[in-house]
């Protein structure tokens, strides 16, 4: 039978690696763990599978010829393309790692990492229904459009990647109701094993900068040894 290019797709992913060793690692795993995988080892090239269309989720290292992997998630972001991605890096320093977040990545993993930490977070981003939460959410001078996971602060575009738009929206959807670490790792990542609960403060960081960007009168407050919650303020 067949398999159909929907079914297909969601079990494809671009792997985006220039060491010859690494990428070829990660196709084996990927092979073993049921998916279908495409290696290339350069950005441009990059830029194009990923335009294509056809992939569920975009593997990348940050350290690439042509252009970083931090260029390759921001020319993503910037056509509109809601691809998950995930950077891989050699570097742990906080900076890269907003830096990576500000690009537009989904989430982040450090060289060495586990393989199973890696498959993981893939299962957790592949996971997600598209066709959930479709209406529109408002809070303030802020609306998130669930269909097209697109934000607007007072009609202007806000510029949103995956999983800063369901980390807002779980927040905004919870309006001045506490939510703790673990309940925005599980929302928006699919589980709070193997991810880093750091990467929801790093989050956090990333929405707050837009969200002032934009002068938004809706605010991103800590709930310090708790969580987070959001608040319109006048």
């Amino acid at each position: 039978m067949n398999t159909s290019p929907a079914a297909a797709a969601a079990k494809s992913i671009l792997i985006v690696e220039d060491d010859e060793q690494m990428g070829l690692a990660l196709v084996r795993g990927l092979r073993a763990e049921g998916y279908r995988t495409a290696l290339v080892a350069n950005g441009v090239d990059a830029l194009i599978n990923a335009a294509a269309g056809k992939f569920a989720l975009a593997v990348v290292d940050v350290m690439l010829p042509q252009m970083s992997g931090f260029e390759v998630c921001r020319h993503v972001r910037e056509s509109g393309n809601a691809l998950p991605i995930i950077l891989l890096t050699a570097r742990d320093a906080v900076d890269d790692r907003v830096t990576g977040l500000d690009s537009g990545a989904d989430d982040y993993l450090t060289k060495p990492f586990s393989f199973a930490e890696l498959a993981a977070r893939i299962r957790a981003l592949i996971r997600r229904d598209p066709a959930a939460h479709r209406a529109e959410v408002t809070a303030g001078d802020l609306t998130l459009d669930s269909q097209s996971r697109k934000g607007y602060v007072a009609g202007e575009s806000l510029a949103l990647s995956p999983n800063e738009f369901m980390l807002l929206r779980e927040l905004i959807t919870r309006l001045e109701a506490t939510a703790t670490r673990t309940q925005l790792l599980e929302a928006v990542w699919g589980s709070a094993a193997h991810i880093d609960p750091n990467i929801v403060e790093q989050y956090i960081s990333a929405l707050r900068k837009k969200l002032a960007a934009r002068d938004s009168i809706v605010s991103i407050v800590t709930v310090r040894g708790v969580g987070y919650f959001a608040a319109v303020s006048g």
